[in-house]
């Protein structure tokens, strides 16, 4: 009787468990813009391959969580990455590729830390070879509704990003889709037209400041 009751009370607990809503580890909002158009059509892309789509800018806001055990409610992160070849193209390797983080200037020592590793961990090879590591104010706004897919970064004066989100007119050649994926695995993303996209910070032995392309993504990764 015991052991039917010991069942009972094993099989309750195991149901309230399961009923009780997962929450992840850590989640928030992602914005990237590239040096190529990311949604395009093919005779677009081949004019940019190997030419263009080298630079790329990441931008990760946490909005909840913590990276092993450090936690991050509120910080962001930037990754700006200098490659070797056009970053998505399936027939030319992009490494080795060099790269500046820029942590949030509010975050403490450990959180610095734990905001680089985050960084390294989601963009993977890109981040094998960080150049520099810089502290700035980081500021993410995303826009929701009718908004959806505009989104402002601004890492200090170093690196700046605005989207917004792709219309009718951004079809030019009417065969557009979506040439290159995300460099970072999300829970959903969206391409976006990217307003503006500059870096004027040191390490890279290049800056850029570029005006409106369909290089953009915008989204949200959970983990």
């Amino acid at each position: 009787m015991r052991r039917i009751l010991s069942a009972v009370v094993v099989g309750v607990f195991v149901l309230a468990c399961a009923a009780i809503p997962m929450q992840a580890a850590i989640q928030g909002d992602y914005v990237e813009v590239r040096s190529a158009d990311v949604f395009t059509g093919p005779c677009f892309a081949n004019s940019q391959v190997d030419l263009e789509g080298k630079q790329a800018i990441l931008g990760w806001r946490i909005n909840h969580g913590a990276w092993k055990g450090v936690k991050l409610d509120g910080l962001g992160v930037v990754a700006v990455v200098k490659a070797s070849a056009t970053l998505g193209d399936p027939y030319h390797s992009p490494y080795p590729a060099e790269s500046v983080v820029i942590v949030d200037q509010r975050a403490t020592g450990a959180q610095r830390h734990a905001l680089e590793e985050f960084a390294k961990a989601h963009a993977g090879r890109l981040l094998d070879h960080v150049v520099r590591v810089e502290a700035a104010p980081i500021r993410m706004t995303v826009g929701q509704g009718a908004e959806h897919g505009s989104v402002t970064l601004a890492a200090g004066h170093l690196a700046k990003v605005e989207t917004r989100s792709l219309c009718k007119a951004d079809d030019i050649c009417g065969n557009e889709e979506i040439y290159y994926p995300p460099l970072t695995k999300l829970a959903r993303s969206m391409p976006a037209y990217a307003k503006v996209d500059s870096f004027s910070g040191p390490g890279l032995g290049v800056v850029w400041n570029r005006l409106g392309a369909r290089s953009a993504f915008v989204g949200r990764f959970t983990q």
